[in-house]
This record gives structure tokens, sequence and C-alpha cells, in this order.
């Protein structure tokens, strides 16, 4: 405390309620290609009809990264999205069908490009399922015989906010309808409706909140940006004000007839390669902007896969990537599958503790394109850890009967026999097996570390992932405090008691933390550093039951066969 130099009472207070914080483990993070969403940027995701409106249904050409996604979400309720597109093709549909079309990918790249010549809208991403998108809006000279009028309550006039700075005729309706039905399923099925926004930038709700029609367009739409005024005056007050223009004393120019358009020329956009895969998932390398933990990979090739392992989890440290094996062909419809799993596992792919394969690959159905497609299981053995989390802990095993259940499948590419699965186990490959009557199941928790050791086991992975992440979080109010005894003390106080609960919930058998003097020597502390050494002796999940029956003769004790 600071000297006095008179007597008097000082209060200060210092907190030493400091505690291990708990650390999320059960979000998923995953890159793929879409038909529609936010390309290059990270979406929370947290269910399948969530997919479904960011990201489209669906097609030929995503249907993998679609239900690879989808499979984890049937699981857990939190999955990063990062969309990848072939930017040297994609497009997004534009309202001038002779202009030539640009690429938008995302709110901040809206910001950059020129929107010039394109007509009043533009698709709000790229892909052809903006040539699906109509909209239409209308005025107060426009309103009457206008096709959507009966879905608004009243003609669209002049604001409140216009009227009383001497303006006229800034409201706006505006429509948006899946023209072709590719959105829905169903031609002309309305979207969105914006009512009685205008034409005026500084219009303002009674609320404070902007009523101009471009920013409620680019904020509140789903579907659509705004490009260009449809319909500008040649003054700034008077007569005939440019759409744009302040509120106050403009008179603003009407439609002769309503403004209906559908977006054209946008291109497919869902077709990625392995260079823009790890572009996606490269985002997602930055710990301190993106806390995962669960990285299905899907439908891709070892270099995508290997890229993610060395990329993001082996750098961060704080999760763990599932892989299938790759192409479909080499495991569909092969008599080679179980060879050609094993030669992926030991051929392809880094071999390290932050790397989960399973066996193959199943078939389940599509609903929304009434057809049934083979998935990679990845997204599924994703999610049964962070199921494992929500009803156990995740320095749980996934496998087995209680926790390691597989959701929608119809039938695997193969379900392994015992000598297949023997062949698997031991190159690292999980088996996902078919048990009649009894469903089919993750049958391994086995890491693709090749050395054996605690990690090669997927809980052991997890739980020392979960007291690094702990314990590192807490371990940050540390630093520039003193090296001495008291602060020493105080860390010990902090990680005892959190390792103990641990100990309790069976994730370790027990553990030891030792942060004195004998490792914090003066030539630590002179270095200006902390050196803390926590020993964890790990809970190991049981791979392997052995019972032993024996037969005796009637008159034998059973005392007798104990001693």
């Amino acid at each position: 405390m600071a000297f006095q130099l008179s007597p008097g009472v000082r209060v200060t207070e210092e907190d030493l309620s400091l505690v291990i914080p708990s650390v999320a483990t059960t979000a998923g993070a995953y890159a793929g290609a879409f038909q529609w969403g936010p390309v290059g940027e990270v979406t929370t995701i947290d269910s399948e009809v969530d997919l479904v409106k960011t990201f489209g249904r669906p097609t030929t050409n995503t249907f993998a990264s679609f239900f690879t996604a989808a499979n984890f979400l049937s699981y857990g309720n939190n999955l990063q999205v990062v969309r990848t597109i072939d930017e040297s093709s994609a497009k997004n549909a534009i309202a001038n069908a002779s202009a030539t079309p640009i690429i938008v990918k995302n709110d901040d790249h809206y910001a950059t490009v020129s929107l010039t010549g394109l007509g009043e809208w533009i698709a709000k991403f790229p892909g052809n399922v903006g040539n699906s998108i109509k909209v239409s809006m209308a005025d107060a000279n426009s309103f009457v015989g206008w096709a959507y009028s009966t879905l608004f309550d009243s003609a669209p006039t002049t604001s409140t906010y216009t009227d009383v700075r001497g303006g006229k005729f800034d409201e706006l309706h505006i429509i948006v309808l899946d023209g072709n039905g590719d959105i829905t399923g169903t031609r002309e099925t309305v979207l969105e409706k914006f009512s009685f926004v205008s034409k005026a930038r500084d219009a303002r709700n009674a609320d404070g909140s902007t009523n101009y029609y471009r920013d409620v367009i680019n904020s509140g739409s789903d579907y659509i940006r705004f490009a260009n005024h449809t319909l500008v005056g040649t003054t700034s007050s008077g007569g005939s004000a440019v759409w744009g223009s302040l509120g106050e004393n403009s008179t603003f120019t009407n439609t002769t007839s309503n403004v209906t358009v559908t977006l054209t020329k946008g291109t497919p956009s869902d077709v990625a390669s392995d260079a823009n895969l790890i572009q996606a998932y490269n985002i997602l390398a930055n710990d301190e902007l993106y806390d995962i933990s669960l990285i299905p990979t899907g439908n891709v090739s070892a270099t995508v896969v290997n890229a993610v392992i060395a990329n993001i989890a082996t750098v961060r440290k704080d999760c763990v990537v599932f892989a299938s094996p790759f192409p479909v062909s080499a495991i569909v419809s092969n008599t080679n599958a179980v060879t050609n799993a094993i030669h992926f596992a030991n051929n392809q792919l880094t071999r390290t503790s932050y790397a989960v394969l399973d066996s193959g690959w199943k078939y389940q159905y599509d609903r929304y394109n009434d057809t049934y497609r083979w998935i990679p299981l990845s997204g599924d053995i994703a999610g049964l850890c962070a199921r494992t989390d929500f009803v156990a802990d995740p320095w749980f095993s996934p496998a087995g009967f209680n926790r390691g259940a597989i959701k929608n499948v119809v039938k695997l590419a193969y379900s392994p026999t015992q000598a297949e699965r023997d062949l698997l186990y031991k190159a690292g490959v999980n088996p996902v097996v078919s048990f009649p009557g009894q469903g089919t199941v993750l049958y391994g928790d086995k890491t693709l570390q090749a050395k054996p050791s605690a990690f090669d086991r997927i809980n052991v992975r997890r739980l020392f992932i979960v007291l690094e992440k702990a314990i590192a979080t807490a371990a940050k109010y540390q630093l520039f405090e003193f090296n001495d005894a008291f602060t020493r003390a105080q860390f010990r106080n902090l990680v005892e008691p959190f390792l103990r609960e641990v100990q309790g919930r069976r994730g370790v058998t027990d553990f030891r933390v030792v942060c004195d003097e004998t490792n914090n020597t003066g030539d630590v502390i002179d270095r200006n550093e902390f050196v803390a050494d926590i020993y964890i002796k790990p809970a190991r999940a049981i791979n392997f039951i052995q019972l032993n029956f024996i037969a005796t003769r009637s008159g034998i004790s059973f005392e007798e066969l104990g001693a």
C-alpha cells in the first residue's frame, strides 16, 4: 500500500478466489464446399436446420460436405463452419443480365468491391442458387396493381421521419422470393419482406434504428445485397430527389411501375480443390479467435488431412482431427477395403496423437433429394466425442456400446470381421462395426500415434487437452507477478483442487504438482521464468476383456480353489 503521511485508515482488497476455468470441449470445426453462404469466414452453426438456412441444401457436389457437418450436429450443437469455393469461377447472381458478374464472398469483401452497373441487387453469396432469387419493390406510385400488394398492410407513402422534415414519397415495400424454387423446393415462395423502408439515407425508425432501404437490406436479408439505386433524380432537394439523399425537404422520385427482377449469371461454386480447402481450414488456426476441439475432415484427400494436422492441430495443441479413408472408391464396393484403409493410415497420413482415423463410410438417406448417399464417418466419430462430453466427460472413451452408437446408418461400406478388426486396429484404424440387433458402433478408440504410449488413446489425448487448456488459461494470471514462495504456493493451491476434481470424476488415478524452489532455481527466476511440473497418471479405457470360466467337481470347496 502507498505510504500515508498522517494517521488514517486505508482499505484495500486482494482477490485470492481465482479458480481453474471450465473450457469448451464440444465445439467442432469444419471447412467444406456448400452451394450457398458466406465464404472464407467462420460461421457458428447449432443444428441441421441452421445449416440448411445458412449454407443451403445438399447437391450432387456438396452432399459429402453437407452431411459430414449435419452428422456432427446430430450429436453436438456447436460447429464452426467455413465455406470454401473455387474463386476463379464462382460468381454472384446479379440483377443486370447484360453486365459481367463478380464475386462477393462475405460482408467484409462486399465493402471493398465495385458494384457499378450490376443492377439494383446482387445475390448475397456466390453460387448458381442465386439465380432463383426474385426481388420486387413498389412505392407510392406503383403499389396499386402490384402483384404482391396483398401481402402488405397498406401502400407505402411518406414516412413520419421524412414528413416532419418536409420530405415526401420516401417509402418502399420490398419482397424477396424463391422464383424458380431452387432454394425451398417451391416456386414463388416468399423468402423475406421489408415493409415501409425509406429512400432517405438518414431515415430512422421510432427506436432509432436505421430505416434506409439499402442498410435494411444489407443487414437484414439472407439472400440479397444492395448494388445500385433503381431510380435517381437530378437534384438533392425539390421535385426529384436522388434516392439516398437526406430526407429533409426531399421529394423522392417515384417509380412509374413496380420494379421486379430475377437475378442471373450466378455460377456454381460447390467444388473446391485441395488448395481451397486447406486455405479455408487455415482460418481456424488462430486459437485466440476460435475455440474449437473437434475437427472432422469428411471427404478429403490425405493432403488436406495432413495439412490440417500440421497447420492446426499440432500448432494449437488443443484439438483433434478426425479422418476417413479416401477416396470413396477405395472403400465402397471394393474387396480390398480393409487393405486400402490400412494403406491410407500407414502410407499417407501423418502419425500423431492429434488425429483419429475410422474404418470407412456409411450409406444414409438424403431427405432433401430423396436418394441415398455414401458419407464418410469422420463427422460421426467427432460427433461421438461431443456427445461423450455431454453424457460423461472428455476423458471417457467415445467407443463401445455405451457411448459409441452411430446414427443414421442404412448400411456400412463394410463391417469388419474380428480378423479384419485385428488388422485395422494394429494400424491405428478404428473399426466401425454393425452388430445384428445391437446397431452400428465405433469399436476402437486409438489415435494415429505410432509409438505405444498413453497418448495412443482418444480419451487420454482429450484428457490432456482439457488439463493443459484449462490450467494454461488460469496460469496467465501469474504473468508479471513475483516468482516467490507466495506465488508458487498460490499456483499449487489453484491447480491441485482442479486435479482432485478431475480425479473424482475418474479422469486421472493420481497426480502431483511440483512448483517450488527445486524447479524455480535462481537461474530460472533471473530469466523471468516460472516453472511448474504437473505429473499425471491418466485413467485407461478397457480395450480387452478376459473372462475365465472354471468347471469344478461337486465336492470341491470354492475357498480351497481360491487358496
